[in-house]
């Protein structure tokens, strides 16, 4: 009996908007830090119905192969049965073209501001 292929729901913040994307393969790098999503699926099926946001999305990710997200970005990585449609949401608050650098998960050395020793 043949397995069916695995679906997962990639769920990921990326300047100011959240992505929702679901893809056939998902693992972590070999480029320290960030998680590969591999083998994108768009909904082919739905020749009927044009989703615009799912085209945007398509046209964004046209010619590629394999995405890299740094994993501090990265949100919910779920295994579902089926897919879903493509989606992304813009963030509320104030938009800006700046990105702020990223921030580590925890402080090394204690919970000073910061990290190191507390003074």
């Amino acid at each position: 009996m043949a397995r069916a292929k695995r679906v997962y729901r990639v769920v990921f913040h990326n300047q100011g908007k959240v992505y929702e994307l679901y893809a056939r393969q998902v693992s972590h790098s070999e480029m320290y830090g960030f998680v590969e999503i591999g083998d994108l699926i768009f909904g082919e099926r739905t020749a009927i119905l044009v989703d615009p946001s799912e085209e945007k999305l398509k046209g964004e990710f046209a010619g590629v192969k394999r995405t890299f997200v740094p994993i501090h970005a990265v949100m919910r990585i779920d295994e579902v049965e089926k897919e879903g449609t493509n989606k992304v949401v813009a963030l509320g608050g104030n938009a800006s073209n700046v990105t702020p650098l990223p921030f580590p998960v925890y402080t090394p050395g204690g919970d000073s501001p910061g990290g190191g020793a507390p003074s």
